[in-house]
């Protein structure tokens, strides 16, 4: 199982490596939003404030998120599907996908908070606690979308349904992400963030247990 879940991400990466152009737009995307955030906000520093920057980089990295995990079921034809379907178990697929886009959102979230912080400046007293909190998102934003943009992708218009049902799924995440984050950037005490670390934790576990049960029907829909 794991000798094929290692195929399954090395193919990922080497049709990523064969489109560096949708790597590459999407480091464009983080780059030009992070300076055009710091053009709006660099004659008036006194409103970027703590909740400001922390809402923008949430913001930021969210579609990013989404731009890059979009294209995980778009991209493959049909009969590559089919293809798959014959070498290995869907569940293997979708754990594949989902290891292979955590691993992208690690990378994009990690160059986006160093650019960001670099750029708009660092507001967080914590680091520790906010790279944790990073972590356990990107996993989160990878799980959840890449099971939508599986469901999505059997329909016609897999932009537009993918962007309505990632919402509800998304929205509670971003919520405990959005607050962990805050209290990294007040310096609370990380006892104060434990219920919501708890909480992420059983989001991404629950995303997970659901991808591995129900993408064997999605698969052979």
């Amino acid at each position: 199982m794991l000798r094929q879940i290692g195929v399954l991400m090395e193919k990922e990466f080497r049709l990523e490596w064969r489109q560096r152009y949708a790597l590459n737009g999407m480091l464009l995307y983080i780059v030009s939003t992070v300076f055009v955030c710091y053009l709006s906000f660099s004659m008036r520093r006194n409103q970027l404030t703590p909740m400001v920057w922390n809402a923008l980089f949430w913001i930021i990295l969210l579609f990013t998120a989404i731009n890059a995990i979009a294209k995980s079921f778009v991209q493959e034809r049909a009969g590559r599907l089919l293809y798959y379907y014959t070498l290995a178990s869907p569940q293997l697929i979708i754990i594949s996908k989902i290891l292979y886009n955590t691993i992208l959102m690690l990378v994009l979230a990690g160059l986006g908070f160093g650019f960001y912080a670099f750029v708009m400046g660092s507001k967080v007293q914590d680091l520790l606690l906010f790279i944790v909190n990073l972590f356990l998102g990107a996993i989160g934003f990878a799980a959840s979308l890449t099971l939508v943009a599986g469901i999505a992708s059997k329909a016609e218009n897999s932009a537009t349904l993918m962007a309505v049902l990632s919402f509800p799924v998304v929205l509670p995440l971003l919520l405990m992400l959005i607050r962990v984050s805050k209290n990294a950037i007040d310096g609370l005490d990380r006892s104060v963030s434990l219920d919501e670390i708890v909480t992420l934790l059983a989001i991404d576990a629950i995303v997970l247990a659901v991808s591995w049960m129900l993408f064997p029907f999605l698969w052979r829909s």
